[in-house]
C-alpha cells in the first residue's frame, strides 16, 4: 500500500510530463539550496537559467508549475521576500489588468476579427504582401495601442483560421490526422502534408506580426510600458518622445519591414510557407456559407463589435484610462449589447489569459530575485565606468542582452533609475542623460525580440493555446526571431553611433 501510494505521488508530480523533465526539475530544487549556501549571486543566475529552461519546455509542461516551484523555493531560501514579489507585482499591475480584461475583451470581438481577416486572407494571394501587411499593421497598432493587445488579436485570428479548417475540412481531429495510419495511406499522407504546411503558414504570419509589435511599440510613448516610465523620468511629451527616438526607431522599422519581405522571398529561417490551395478553398467555402446564413442578429453583432473596436482604439490612443479598464469597458459593452448574460458564457473569455497572468506573477518573483541579489549591478557599474562616447552603444548592448533573459520593463526601470541618480548627483549632464535614455529605451525594446523572456507579448504567444496547435515551441521562436534580432540589434547600434 505504501509503495503504491508513493508511486501515485511520483506519477502526480507534474502530471503527464516526461520522466526526464520531472527528474530535471527535482534536480534543480535539490541543488539550488546547495549553491545558495556557497554563493547567493551564482545561485541567482542559476535560478534564471532554470526558469528559462521551464519556458523552453512550455510544450512539454506549462511553465507555471515548474517555474512556480522554483520561485517558491527562492522565497523560502531567502533569495527574495514575499514583500519584494508583491512590490514587483504592484509595479506591473497595469499589465496584469490588461491581461485580465483586455484579452477577454478581444475574445468577444472574435467574430469581427475572423470576418475581417478572412476577407484579407482570401483577397490577397501573395504571401509576401500578406506577411508585410501583418507586420506593418501590427507595428502601427502597437504604436498607439499595446503589444499584448495586438498579440491577443493575432492569436484570436490564427485560432479562428485553425478552427475553421478543423471544423469544415476534416471529419477528424488534427491529432488523428497526425497519427492516422489507415489503409488509404497516400490520402492521409497528403492531408498530413497539407496540415504541416498550414501550420507553417500560420507560424510565419504570427511571428511577422509579433515582431511587428516590437517595431511599432518602441516608436511612441504608449507603445510599451517602459516607454511611459522613461518618458516620465525624462519629462518628454508624446511628440518629443517620438522625435527623440526617431533617429533609431525609423531606420529600424524600415529595415525590419525589409527583413520581413526578404525572409518570405528567400524562405529562410522557416518562413515562406504559402497557404495550401485546399485550405484556401475551405476558408472560401466557410466564408460563403457564413454570408449565406447571415441573419440580421449576426449582422447587428458584427456592427456592435466594430463600434466597440472604434471605442477601444480611441480609448487607448488618447489614454482615457488604464489599458485594462478600457478592456473591461469593452467586455461590458459587447456582452450587454450582444445579449451575452450567462456567467458560464462570459467565463470562457478569461480561460486564455488567467493562466498566463499567474505565470507572469511567478516571473515577477524571478525578477525580484534579480533585484534583491543585485545580479545586474556589475553590468551597470561597468557601463557607467566607460568613456562617455562609448556609453550610448554599450547601454544599448547591455540593455539588449539583459532584456533577452529578463523582463525588459524591469531592465529599463533599473537603468533609468541609475542614470537619473547620476544626473541628480552631477555625474552626467542633461544632454548625455537624454542620449542614454534613448539607448535604454531602444535597447530594451529591440534586441529583446530574441527570446520570449524579454517581451511579454512573445511570452504570451508561447504559452497561448495557439502555440501547440501550430507547433510554435521556444526553440522555434528563437530560430524564427534570429534574423530579426540580428537586423534590429545591428541597425539600432549603428543608428545610435551615427546619430549620437
Amino acid at each position: 500500500m505504501t509503495t503504491t501510494l508513493s508511486r501515485a505521488f511520483v506519477d502526480n508530480f507534474l502530471g503527464s510530463s516526461a520522466g526526464w523533465y520531472k527528474q530535471s526539475i527535482i534536480a534543480f530544487l535539490v541543488i539550488n539550496p546547495i549553491i545558495f549556501s556557497i554563493n547567493p549571486f551564482v545561485a541567482g543566475w542559476v535560478l534564471i537559467i532554470e526558469f528559462i529552461f521551464t519556458l523552453a519546455m512550455a510544450l512539454k509542461c506549462y511553465p507555471l508549475q515548474p517555474g512556480g516551484l522554483l520561485a517558491l523555493e527562492a522565497v523560502v531560501m531567502g533569495m527574495t521576500s514575499p514583500q519584494a514579489v508583491y512590490q514587483e507585482t504592484i509595479a506591473n499591475f497595469e499589465v496584469i489588468l490588461l491581461l485580465m480584461f483586455m484579452v477577454a475583451g478581444i475574445y468577444f470581438m472574435r467574430e469581427l476579427l475572423l470576418y475581417t481577416f478572412t476577407k484579407i486572407l482570401l483577397s490577397i494571394k501573395s504571401k509576401v504582401l500578406l506577411s508585410f501587411l501583418f507586420s506593418i499593421t501590427a507595428a502601427f497598432l502597437s504604436a498607439f495601442l499595446d503589444a499584448l493587445t495586438v498579440t491577443a488579436v493575432l492569436i484570436s485570428v490564427a485560432v479562428g483560421f485553425y478552427s475553421v479548417y478543423h471544423r469544415v475540412a476534416s471529419g477528424k481531429t488534427f491529432h488523428q490526422l497526425d497519427h492516422d495510419h489507415s489503409e488509404d495511406h497516400e490520402v492521409h499522407r497528403d492531408r498530413r502534408k497539407e496540415l504541416k504546411q498550414f501550420r507553417s503558414f500560420l507560424r510565419s504570419l504570427i511571428m511577422h506580426g509579433a515582431v511587428g509589435t516590437a517595431l511599432g511599440g518602441v516608436c511612441t510613448l504608449v507603445g510599451e510600458p517602459q516607454n511611459l516610465l522613461i518618458a516620465e523620468r525624462a519629462g518628454w511629451t508624446f511628440i518629443e518622445f517620438f522625435v527623440r527616438m526617431s533617429p533609431v526607431t525609423i531606420p529600424v522599422l524600415f529595415c525590419g519591414l525589409v527583413t520581413c519581405v526578404l525572409l518570405e522571398k528567400l524562405k529562410w529561417f522557416s518562413y515562406g510557407a504559402t497557404l495550401p490551395e485546399s485550405v484556401a478553398m475551405t476558408l472560401d467555402a466557410f466564408n460563403e456559407e457564413q454570408e449565406a446564413q447571415r441573419h440580421p442578429k449576426m449582422t447587428a453583432a458584427l456592427i456592435t463589435q466594430a463600434l466597440a473596436g472604434i471605442i477601444l482604439i480611441l480609448g487607448l490612443a488618447f489614454h482615457v484610462a488604464s489599458v485594462g479598464l478600457v478592456g473591461l469597458t469593452i467586455i461590458v459593452l459587447l456582452t450587454a449589447f450582444n445579449g451575452i448574460t450567462e456567467e458560464h458564457r462570459i467565463g470562457h473569455a478569461f480561460e486564455e489569459a488567467l493562466p498566463f497572468t499567474a505565470l507572469l506573477v511567478v516571473f515577477f518573483a524571478v525578477v525580484a530575485v534579480i533585484h534583491e541579489q543585485h545580479l545586474f549591478t556589475p553590468v551597470i557599474d561597468a557601463v557607467l565606468a566607460m568613456d562617455r562616447e562609448l556609453q550610448p552603444m554599450m547601454f544599448f548592448a547591455a540593455n539588449g542582452i539583459l532584456s533577452m533573459i529578463s523582463d525588459n520593463v524591469f531592465v529599463a526601470t533599473v537603468y533609468i533609475n541609475e542614470i537619473s541618480e547620476a544626473l541628480k548627483n552631477g555625474v552626467i549632464d542633461r544632454e548625455h542623460f537624454n542620449v542614454l535614455a534613448i539607448a535604454i529605451n531602444t535597447g530594451t525594446n529591440l534586441p529583446s525580440v530574441a527570446t520570449p523572456n524579454g517581451q511579454a507579448a512573445f511570452l504570451f504567444l508561447l504559452t497561448s493555446a495557439l502555440a501547440p496547435l501550430i507547433r510554435l515551441s521556444y526553440v522555434k521562436m528563437l530560430w524564427m526571431a534570429l534574423p530579426y534580432t540580428v537586423v534590429l540589434s545591428v541597425v539600432g547600434m549603428i543608428s545610435i553611433s551615427v546619430a549620437f
